[in-house]
């Protein structure tokens, strides 16, 4: 039955171009539109919106890998479903197309029926833009939800998670002859090391070669009454489910013509009557392990995009448990808060209390948000933030997190009085973690009983410097804002930094330190555009 999916194919050879299209005709697929490269297809999806993008990976003007990543970046096609062809065997390349969010990769060549399991699993794993998330710190607290229930909160259906598909089945035999006696003996050869099919004529082994399950390698008699070895090849290659399927002829014929006509058909052996039933096996086992090489690419790939699944929808459900639980708190601190029956002690620990859980929505938030950044997924909706205000919500939790430690923990501003304060050009929830990092940071490399100093400075860019006692160990300076990179510090992880300057250049902006060694000073500056109106 005939499904409305409408498929824009992409692929710089024209011949598989048809081929797929004729495929997706033959599984009740369509309407099926063509482009000759990902230059091409690109400005045909900005026309109109397609189902589902199947496209080869190596093509000239624009690689399949640079138009996935397109509607990866695009809101309007973020959600589209995206088959990947491809005869790549560096995974390297492969964990790039997943982690650029490809839906499916189909490695060449490739069945109908494979193409079909593709399509199949694309469209399963196509999922509604996600909810927006809670508010990060900058927002509001009184605008912070609640959710309804703790078992709300943790709903999360079994069939979300994805599990690796099963090991491939060995590969399948074709056997084709007229006489019985030989299909016995061949069958006895290959008995238990492959799935084996039988074919006594041309016409039966034809109807197998171009089914939806054509076999993996075809063992085909030339001299056969009706249609003979050598017709039924022709017509193989005449078929897109069975054209690449390979063949090796078996035929008492010796002469040289007839073995030219083989190879013209696209043979990839030829072997003579009577069969040496120890030199067959091996001309066979050689090339099954290209076959199987192949089978287990696929299954290799299909088992990377699996997991790859997994993990995002473990991910997705420790934020999602997270979150709920959090919002639920939240609310039950702020309805303390509004009661009004509170003395100023209770009420300050009941703010810092409500700060501090914003804050762990925030960093469930930004992870996401951290994923996007580092695999050039991250599109910025910037838009002017009050930044000495967020600085200021920062410098007052942080000076509750360190009281322990006596610090002077203070924002200065060389803003001329009477004067707007500076706005940024950002996003509330990246500035105010990256804000909130570097300030942690220092705070932590401070000496107890020392000061650290947040200066803000208008102008374009506007920036921030915030400075501590102490400095930066010389031994990873060069590798400061490098992923996992800390010194001597105890539960360290080496992220603060590393996402600081994610967070500053996902928003056009930067991070550098300054050291200076004889006064024991490390200072921190962060670069972020600023919003027009305050230049």
């Amino acid at each position: 039955m005939a499904q409305v999916l409408k498929v824009l194919v992409v692929d710089d050879v024209e011949t598989m171009r048809k081929v797929t299209a004729g495929q997706l005709a033959a599984l009740g697929y369509g309407p099926v539109e063509l482009a000759g490269d990902g230059a091409e297809a690109w400005r045909m999806i900005e026309r109109k919106r397609y189902d589902l993008v199947i496209s080869d990976w190596n093509m000239p003007a624009m690689t399949g890998i640079a138009l996935l990543q397109l509607l990866r970046a695009s809101p309007r096609h973020v959600h589209t479903p995206f088959i990947m062809i491809t005869a790549e065997a560096e995974r390297s390349r492969i964990e790039a197309a997943i982690a650029s969010g490809v839906s499916d990769l189909l490695v060449k060549p490739y069945t109908a029926g494979r193409l079909a399991t593709s399509v199949q699993r694309a469209m399963a794993h196509h999922v509604a833009p996600p909810a927006p998330d809670l508010p990060a710190p900058a927002s509001s607290p009184a605008a912070a939800p609640v959710a309804a229930s703790a078992a709300e909160a943790l709903a999360v259906p079994a069939s979300a998670i994805h599990l690796p598909p099963p090991e491939p089945s060995p590969p399948t035999l074709l056997l084709v002859d007229d006489t019985a006696d030989n299909l016995h003996l061949l069958a006895n050869i290959f008995k238990g090391q492959y799935r084996i099919k039988a074919a006594h004529n041309g016409e039966k082994a034809l109807a197998l070669c171009c089914s939806d399950t054509p076999p993996d390698l075809v063992l085909l008699d030339v001299m056969m009454p009706g249609l003979d070895g050598f017709e039924v090849a022709r017509r193989m290659r005449e078929h897109p489910g069975s054209e690449n399927v390979p063949i090796i002829f078996v035929t008492a014929l010796s002469d040289d013509n007839a073995r030219l006509q083989g190879m013209e058909l696209g043979a990839v052996d030829f072997v003579t009557k009577p069969i040496d039933p120890t030199q067959l096996k091996l001309r066979v086992d050689n090339f099954m392990r290209y076959v199987e090489l192949r089978r287990h690419l696929q299954a290799d790939y299909d088992n990377m995009l699996a997991i790859a699944r997994l993990r995002d929808d473990v991910e997705a459900m420790t934020r999602h448990d997270l979150k709920g639980p959090l919002a639920g708190a939240i609310g039950l601190v702020q309805s303390l808060i509004d009661a009004g029956d509170l003395d100023r002690r209770q009420n300050e620990h009941l703010r810092l209390a409500e700060q501090a859980m914003l804050q762990v929505i925030d960093m469930v938030n930004l992870s996401t948000e951290l994923y996007k950044i580092e695999t050039g997924k991250y599109l910025l909706r910037a838009e002017p933030l009050a930044i000495s205000d967020m600085l200021r919500r920062v410098v007052e939790t942080a000076r509750a997190t360190y009281a322990g430690k006596q610090l002077v923990i203070a924002v200065d501003t060389d803003v001329d009085v009477g004067t707007d304060p500076p706005q940024v050009l950002g996003d509330a929830m990246l500035s105010y973690s990256l804000l909130n990092n570097l300030i942690k940071n220092a705070c932590e490399a401070a000496p107890e009983r020392s000061r650290v100093i947040a200066t803000l400075h208008a102008g374009q860019p506007v920036r921030i410097e915030i400075v501590n006692k102490g400095v930066i160990p010389e031994a990873i300076r060069a590798r400061f804002f490098d992923k996992f990179v800390t010194d001597g510090k105890a539960g360290g992880t080496g992220l603060g930094t590393y996402s600081a300057r994610l967070l500053a250049r996902a928003q056009h902006g930067e991070v550098v330190f300054a050291v200076d060694d004889e006064a024991q000073i490390t200072t921190l500056i962060v670069s972020l555009p600023a919003a027009p109106s305050t230049v």
